[in-house]
This record gives structure tokens, sequence and C-alpha cells, in this order.
């Protein structure tokens, strides 16, 4: 379990970049260079190195190295435990917001009820 938090964590922090979200979308058309994938960006490829190493590291990316070029492609199984969780957070949510309307729900019954049983007030007039 706490091996699959610290995974949940590295993609969430991987993620929470935006260039990283960028190259992740980018490799959702399909695998490319390094070169390809920092080309949009403004930044030394050293520092670009540093994003490609951080999804790899959250496990959502994969590279491998032919000759002078390091080719990556998208790992979407690494997002199955994230989705999961999603899931789990959902479930939760739902379950807490149909017991606030159950309750909502009671209470105006309850409201109702009241008023149904509160004697009317008729206003008489005079000389009736």
């Amino acid at each position: 379990m706490a091996n699959q938090l610290s995974q949940l964590d590295q993609i969430f922090a991987a993620l929470a970049d935006p260039t990283r979200r960028a190259i992740v979308m980018r490799l959702c058309a399909g695998e490319a260079s390094v070169g390809e994938l920092a080309d949009p960006f403004a930044m030394a490829l050293p520092s670009f190195m540093k994003h490609i190493h951080v999804l790899e590291t959250s496990g959502l990316v994969q590279s491998e190295k032919s000759g002078r070029v390091r080719t990556c492609r998208l790992s979407p199984d690494a997002l199955l435990g994230a989705e999961d969780w999603f899931q789990q957070q959902r479930a939760i949510w739902e379950a807490r917001l149909d017991r606030f309307e159950a309750y909502v729900m009671k209470l105006k019954k309850e409201k109702e009820q009241a008023a149904g049983r509160r004697p009317s007030r008729t206003i008489k007039k005079k000389g009736s």
C-alpha cells in the first residue's frame, strides 16, 4: 500500500508541471524523439531532460536510445493507479452527497409536516 501511494505521489508530482503535462499530451499522439519533444519549449536540452527523467521515474514515459537518438513513448498503464484513486474518491464523495441530500429532504419534510400541524391564522374582520 505504501509503495502504491509513493507511485501515486510520483505520478501526481510529474503531472503537476505544465511542461510535463504538455509532453504527455504530445506523446498521446505517438512516440517522439527528445529533440522533437523539446522543440516547442524555450529551454536548454539539459533542463528539458530533467522533465523527461521525472516522467520516466513516475513510470508515465519510457525511453530508449538508438545511436544518438532517444525516443520516448507513453506508458498509459502507469495511470491505472491514479484512475483507481479517483474512482475511490468519487465513490466517497457521491456517498457523502447522497447522505447530504437525504438529510436536506428529511429537514424539508419535517418543515412541511410542522407547517401542516399549526393552526391556521385567520384574521377576523371587525363587524363580521
